[in-house]
């Protein structure tokens, strides 16, 4: 091999160049994205004074690469039931936001002339506002802790997914050519049905196989599986019409569910990094200089245009959601930037060659502007607040301020039984009805063309569909069946008998789509009529009900999923990471569980729970202890304390502080003298009438009288050999000791003509 490839030329040229410049990024306290930008405009061939990439073509290959990766670490840090446990005010505020910023950039890129789908993509870059930076900047001016920057983090994560979403829009629009309503609705529908069904799938079968090749998982093979469910699910995505983006984004959201997640994020991230550096250089190789100075005024419209429109549309939205003005403005003008998802979007717009050619490095322009500008915007809500204060009306200002609510409290109260029992009815209907549909596709598509070759047309049609109404018999008796013994459906039933007819409305109703299930099933594959399919499907949804071990199989199956859902959960409160679930019932009796480390210098180190006695001195019950990866519940007497270990402790505010205090203040006090137990060695030569002659080593109270050890016998200049306990002293033996000097000293006052050679240790 006589010559390098160019891919390794321009990779070597991207790497040292981009690590470069991220270090003067890094020294200065920039963003990392806005270092590797300038990077890819250094060794693009817009820059004529620099080398510059030869093969396009392969980094942009690389670069899609990355832009899976890095949706893929997106979704390991995403949650659909952390979303779910938001509550709406965050989704308030981010649909307000991307709905209102979205028709701003569509209107600004009109007024500019540009083509429909220019502005469509426009509009999408400026409505996502970039976490990492954001997060960068909380963290830069100390505000990070403060409320409103939970807040505007929660609206951050729900914009990310909103983008994966509008991703997958903007690529069926640009399919389509002409975007209307209906290709909208479409798109949405799509999304959900296989977002759905790919994660209800992937929560039943990947916890399982990561579960039975746990003890197989080094970090080695769990990064080459992690990073292979990530190709499949982007393999597939593009089968089924979607992005390879999305597909990995939806492989991400699976696995943050597991167990493992915290180790795959782990092994991901360099891989993550390094694929992600090259696609920010990437966009920055598309940064031309001459578009720039064309598009100035355009660049600073677009500025301002996102300067203005997130402060204004940005606290609206935030208001929406509950948030007084002060908090809105704080939440509104942090957000007025764009970022990583506009890069990722305008990528999308050139490769499927629908956007023009200067709107990527405008929308660029635009972003390092913003970017910098980010902490001067959220300096500067404070003074606006107080000028704004000033010019309204005080009762204006008052009611704004105190216009707040606490969406979960709510919730909490206006939630109906009525309300809850429909939600759950309706959520279960869509899963399983996802379920059943998805499994009958594949059986009619792939099974029925495989038994009718087999078997003969009528013989196979008859095999598939009793296969399939037997694959698809525990979605359909769950989505009859369940809630109808639920504590709200009970209760609905009791209060009143005027709901009992609407009850049973919900039965029959859930009776009826579930046989739509089987008629559509018999008529596709017989000939029979109406009357006589309809007869059948209630036939066997009756014989699927009253089957105990359908019933069975069916809440073994919902079990699982149910345990493969919560794994994470309930291994991050074994580990102690979590507080256990029974704790919110402590705390409505006024007790809660503490956590407490037993610090290394603590007098309770190597004493058992019996001595300790923490029940007699503080009123405090130790629950549980975990050390290391071990966790010990409900420790009985004799165990010991050690180190480190994290202690779960339940009681009342005051015996918890009790506790804190005793074994914050209970340590081995530190020593004044430290310097005096350095232990040195010494050669001791035994004359005659030495106490020690005569005596033997364990009689001799050399290690329990003088705290000195006899490391071994000399003999000859090289050989020291190790004395048994029995072996006994004579006159000429030279044998060496180790000890701190004061024990020494005291030693060899017994024999003062002997003679000794101290060594000092290196």
């Amino acid at each position: 091999m006589n010559g390098i490839p160019n891919l390794i030329q321009d990779l070597t040229l991207i790497l040292i160049v981009a690590g470069i410049v991220t270090l003067l990024f890094k020294k200065f306290k920039q963003p990392l994205v806005l270092g590797y930008i300038v990077a890819g405009f250094l060794v693009s061939p817009n820059m004529p004074y620099t080398m510059s990439v030869v093969d396009r073509a392969d980094i942009h290959t690389w670069a899609d690469i990355g832009v899976m990766f890095l949706l893929f670490s997106l979704g390991l840090d995403f949650s659909f039931k952390k979303i779910l446990k938001m509550g709406f005010a965050p989704i308030t505020a981010a649909l307000t936001i991307v709905i209102c910023m979205m028709g701003l950039g569509i209107i600004v890129g009109n007024c500019f002339g540009w083509g429909r789908m220019d502005c469509i993509f426009l509009g999408g870059m400026l409505a996502m506002s970039s976490t990492t930076i954001i997060y960068k900047a909380f963290d830069d001016l100390g505000l990070s802790q403060q409320k409103f920057a939970n807040m505007v983090m929660s609206v951050l994560i729900l914009e990310d997914v909103l983008a994966i979403v509008m991703m997958v829009m903007l690529s069926s629009i640009a399919m389509g050519k002409n975007p209307n309503g209906g290709e909208m609705v479409s798109s949405v529908l799509r999304i959900a049905f296989f977002l759905i069904l790919w994660f209800v799938i992937g929560i039943f079968l990947i916890p399982i196989f990561l579960r039975k090749t746990r003890k197989l998982m080094t970090s080695e093979t769990l990064i080459i599986v992690a990073l292979g469910l990530c190709c499949l699910m982007a393999v597939i995505s593009t089968r089924v019409g979607f992005s390879s983006a999305f597909g990995a984004f939806v492989m991400g959201s699976i696995l943050a569910e597991t167990i493992e997640a915290d180790k795959i994020i782990k092994v991901v991230e360099p891989v993550k990094n390094l694929f992600g550096a090259i696609f920010f250089v990437s966009v920055g190789m598309l940064v031309d200089p001459k578009i720039l100075v064309d598009y100035s005024v355009p660049i600073l419209i677009l500025v301002l245009t996102i300067l203005i429109g997130q402060a204004i549309f940005g606290t609206f939205g935030f208001m929406l959601s509950g948030q007084s003005l002060k908090n809105a403005m704080k939440c509104g003008f942090s957000m007025a930037q764009i970022g990583e998802f506009a890069f990722i979007i305008a990528s999308l717009g050139l490769s499927l060659g629908v956007i023009s050619k200067f709107l990527y490095p405008v929308v660029v322009a635009v972003s390092v502007i913003t970017t910098f500008l980010t902490p001067y915007m959220i300096r500067f809500a404070e003074p606006a607040y107080r000028g704004l204060e000033q010019k309204l009306p005080k009762k204006w200002v008052r009611r704004l301020n105190h216009a707040t609510n606490n969406p979960h409290a709510d919730i909490a109260t206006e939630q109906s039984n009525w309300r809850k029992l429909i939600s759950a009815i309706v959520v279960n209907m869509v899963i399983y009805g996802i379920l059943a549909g998805a499994t009958i596709f594949i059986m009619l598509q792939f099974f029925l063309p495989l038994s009718r070759k087999m078997l003969g047309h009528w013989p196979g049609n008859a095999l598939c569909g009793i296969l399939t109404i037997i694959f698809i018999a525990p979605m359909l008796r769950a989505m009859v069946m369940k809630k109808n013994h639920s504590e709200e459906f009970k209760a609905l039933w009791t209060e009143n008998r005027i709901n009992r007819f609407p009850l049973l409305f919900t039965v029959i109703l859930r009776i009826l789509v579930a046989c739509c299930f089987i008629f559509y099933i018999c008529n596709y594959l017989t000939r029979f009529t109406n009357a006589l399919m309809f007869t059948i499907a209630i036939a066997i949804i009756v014989m699927m009900v009253m089957s105990r071990g359908l019933k069975k199989r069916s809440i073994r199956l919902e079990r699982l999923f149910i345990q493969n859902l919560k794994s994470r959960e309930i291994a991050a409160r074994v580990e102690g990471k979590r507080r256990p679930l029974f704790e919110g019932h402590l705390i409505d009796r006024d007790i809660h569980i503490g956590t407490f480390v037993v610090p290394d210098d603590s007098t309770w180190e190597g004493r058992t729970l019996k001595d300790l006695q923490f029940r007699q001195r503080f009123g405090v019950h130790l629950s549980s202890i975990i050390r290391g990866s071990q966790r010990l519940n409900i420790p009985n007497g004799s165990t010991i304390l050690f180190p480190g270990d994290m202690l779960h402790v339940i009681g009342d505010d005051e015996q918890l502080q009790k506790f804190s205090n005793a074994i914050h203040s209970e340590l081995i006090p530190e020593d004044p003298e430290i310097e005096k137990r350095d232990m040195k060695l010494h050669q001791l030569i035994l004359n005659e009438g030495h106490p020690l002659v005569g005596m033997k080593l364990k009689e001799s109270g050399i290690r329990d009288v003088y705290n000195c050890m006899v490391v071994g016998l000399e003999e000859g200049q090289e050989k020291l050999t190790i004395i048994d306990p029995s072996h006994e002293f004579a006159a000429g033996d030279i044998i060496w000791l180790v000890g701190e000097e004061e024990s020494l000293r005291k030693l060899f006052k017994q024999g003062k003509n002997c003679k000794t050679k101290r060594f000092n240790p290196l």
